[in-house]
């Protein structure tokens, strides 16, 4: 826990140096870039205090796109609490945050417990969730849907099973006992990971979806990407689902899985963003990459985005809170790749940046 711990209180100085690298950087490509410049994100306007809580998930992005923006209007302050989907679901909820990040989206049911009435959803960014692993002698491994099911669901318990054995052939696999990791709070991570499985391995997978399951006995729980990260790399034997971020800083092992294609991709930001491309767009502006079609597209792929109340109660809370939104969907979006996190495609940035004026700012 102390690791963690010690990883969050150093994350801001890392950053400066990561926004640093990305400004002298070159942009690697193409057509999901987006070029608008940041209207309305100017010194004068942006002033005082926001604050958001929520995903772990995209908390390394969210950070480093807080220090551009700040750095370019020395008079706002962005305080963000990476608390979980759930929890700042729940804050945004009671009107306790301005802002809430979320990889999961709202439950109907839970709609009306919104106080501050409609919300709005923004995506920002997406990345891979990685089956992450730790096994001795093994340094390659793949693993399709129904082995992954069974894996996490407690059917499958050695690493020699046959079930792993008919993914890797000619792959030597030891009798060691299999320690799955999971999240133990409410999370983004947990649904999106879920939900794949249940798309994906739909005859095999019996646990649902949802920021939080009824995982089996004998599963080891953490808190957030990072807690899981850290179990894994501590369990000869250990496996569990952790967002790309984590799993890199951490320098974990992880599993090429199979897609809907039939090929056994790794988790990189070029295959989200073959995920991405094959993903449909929805009026409010959600998507789901999970098993997207494509041969290049990973399946894990999973989106984040930033909820917001369309009717503003403080006039500069408001302009700030429009003010981080622009800047996240336009300069902000060339740091994604710094922090390991993919672009969002250039048509679904340009459709956020056009909903930001649906939000409604006191005069």
């Amino acid at each position: 826990m102390n690791r963690i711990i010690s990883r969050w209180l150093l994350l801001p100085v890392l950053l400066v140096a990561l926004v640093a690298a990305a400004g002298c950087g070159s942009s690697s490509s193409s057509s999901t870039k987006t070029k608008n410049s940041v209207k309305g994100a100017t010194q004068a306007s942006l002033t005082g205090t926001i604050n958001g809580s929520g995903a772990t998930f995209p908390a390394t992005y969210y950070q480093t796109a807080i220090q551009g923006v700040t750095q370019a209007n020395s008079g706002l302050t962005i305080n963000y609490n990476p608390t979980g989907s759930g929890a700042g679901q729940t804050d945004l909820q009671g009107q306790l945050v301005d802002f809430a990040g979320s990889d999961s989206l709202v439950k109907p049911e839970d709609v009306a417990k919104f106080n501050g009435g409609k919300f709005l959803y923004f995506p920002t960014v997406a990345a891979p969730i990685t089956v992450s692993y730790n096994l001795s002698g093994v340094s390659k491994l793949s693993l399709s849907p129904a082995t992954i099911a069974k894996i996490f669901q407690g059917d499958v318990k050695t690493w020699n099973d046959p079930a792993i054995k008919a993914d890797n052939s000619g792959v030597s696999l030891p009798s060691t006992a299999i320690t799955v990791a999971v999240r133990s709070d409410g999370s983004g991570t947990t649904a999106n990971f879920t939900k794949y499985l249940t798309k994906a391995a739909a005859t095999d997978w019996k646990l649902g979806s949802d920021k939080t399951v009824n995982w089996p006995a004998g599963v080891t729980k953490a808190e957030k990407n990072a807690g899981v990260a850290q179990v894994i790399k501590q369990t000869d034997g250990g496996i569990g689902y952790v967002d790309f971020s984590d799993a890199k800083a951490s320098d974990l092992a992880f599993a090429k899985v199979k897609n809907a294609s039939g090929s056994f991709v790794a988790a990189s930001l070029s295959g989200a963003s073959a995920a991405l491309a094959g993903a449909t767009i929805n009026p409010d502006l959600t998507y789901d990459p999970l098993n997207a079609p494509g041969k290049d597209a990973y399946p894990i792929t999973a989106p984040t985005f930033i909820l917001v109340y369309v009717n503003q109660t403080d006039k500069q809370k408001g302009t700030d809170v429009k003010g981080f939104l622009r800047y996240i969907l336009t300069d902000g979006q060339q740091l994604a790749e710094s922090v390991q996190f993919a672009e969002l495609p250039a048509g679904l940035a340009d459709k956020a940046i056009k909903q930001l004026d649906q939000i409604v700012v006191p005069k």
